[in-house]
């Protein structure tokens, strides 16, 4: 049967870029306290009246497109994972799909926060796998300043925007998605979370005096869980496809916090010359974070490489996936 493999990735991300100098003049905070405790020294912001996390995520679907020569009638399904969507509806996929050519397929979005592309490529494998498309594009796009309140010191220095974008063909050579699993727990609903928006609390001045349209976090229930789960899953897709430390060629992990990224690694017995990590420069791009990796990494890939790819976000929601590289 076949596998469903990435034949190809690109990433996106703005101009302009915030560093923590200049979160130093909007909050109390320093560059110090940021990087100790996240790894972060900047990310790109997404400028300009009417951007949304469509806009970068048509930028890498288009980059990717040309990299595989690939026409964009040529593509079956497009899915989107992304927090940020430009609208309540349309989905941010459809808007993706319109402004790259791509006409007359199904197109969504998924949100699972931080594990959403993790549980985009898990669902998107499953169609490639069936027979019944041959080219699946996979989108990780989010617009997090969108959300971000830059009086809040503490979520503020966290999150940028980005895109990322892999496409999903058929592979017969053993190569490709060949296990994952995704997880949720609703307990973390309220721990990590965005108020107000939603049908439960539509916007009224109200919910905008309360800053409720902002992401909140409470940091320490957040790292606890994050640090458990994320690393439990990561072990647990290893044992299940009898794979050791030395058997990993790299772990793809979420960019939330360099030091859950460490301790991920650490459970799974990974030196950290094997970890994918570009925190320092991007910040948590939410959905984009694991197809950026992959872009930045590309040039060191090689094919045959036994890639885990892990994810955690609010919720909760977490997960891994054991990629095979194809190319």
């Amino acid at each position: 049967m076949s596998k469903a493999a990435i034949t190809g990735v690109h990433g996106y991300v703005p101009d302009y870029v915030l560093t923590n100098a200049e979160l130093e003049r909007m909050v109390d905070t320093n560059d110090e306290w940021i990087t100790s405790r996240t790894g972060i020294k900047e990310r790109h912001i997404l400028k300009g009246e009417g951007m949304g996390s469509s806009h970068m995520g048509a930028k890498a679907v288009a980059g990717l497109l040309e990299k595989v020569n690939t026409k964009p009638e040529d593509v079956d399904l497009l899915i989107c994972a992304t927090t940020t969507p430009d609208f309540v509806f349309p989905c941010t996929a459809n808007l993706i799909c319109d402004m790259v050519g791509i006409r007359n397929v199904g197109s969504f979005d998924i949100q699972a926060a931080c594990s959403g592309f993790l549980y985009a490529i898990t669902v998107g494998s499953q169609f490639i796998e069936t027979g019944k498309y041959k080219k699946v594009v996979i989108v990780g796009a989010d617009k997090m300043s969108a959300i971000t309140d830059y009086t809040d010191r503490t979520t503020c220095v966290l999150f940028g925007d980005g895109a990322g974008a892999v496409m999903l063909e058929p592979n017969t050579e053993g190569l490709g998605i060949l296990d994952s699993i995704i997880k949720s727990d609703g307990v973390g609903q309220n721990h990590l979370f965005q108020k107000a928006g939603g049908s439960r609390y539509p916007p009224t001045h109200e919910t905008v005096e309360k800053r409720w349209h902002y992401v909140y976090q409470d940091g320490p229930s957040v790292f606890k869980f994050a640090v458990k789960n994320m690393a439990d899953v990561s072990a647990e897709i290893m044992e299940r496809n009898q794979l050791s430390g030395g058997d990993v060629a790299w772990l793809v992990p979420h960019q939330a916090n360099k030091r859950i990224i460490d301790a991920t690694a650490h459970r799974m017995g990974i030196q950290t010359d094997k970890v994918m990590m570009n925190i320092h420069k991007y910040g948590n791009t939410t959905a984009a974070t694991i197809p950026l990796c992959l872009f930045d990494y590309e040039s060191q890939l090689k094919k045959g490489d036994n890639l885990v790819l892990a994810a955690f976000g609010g919720g909760f929601t977490w997960g891994a996936a054991y990629v095979k590289w194809a190319y």
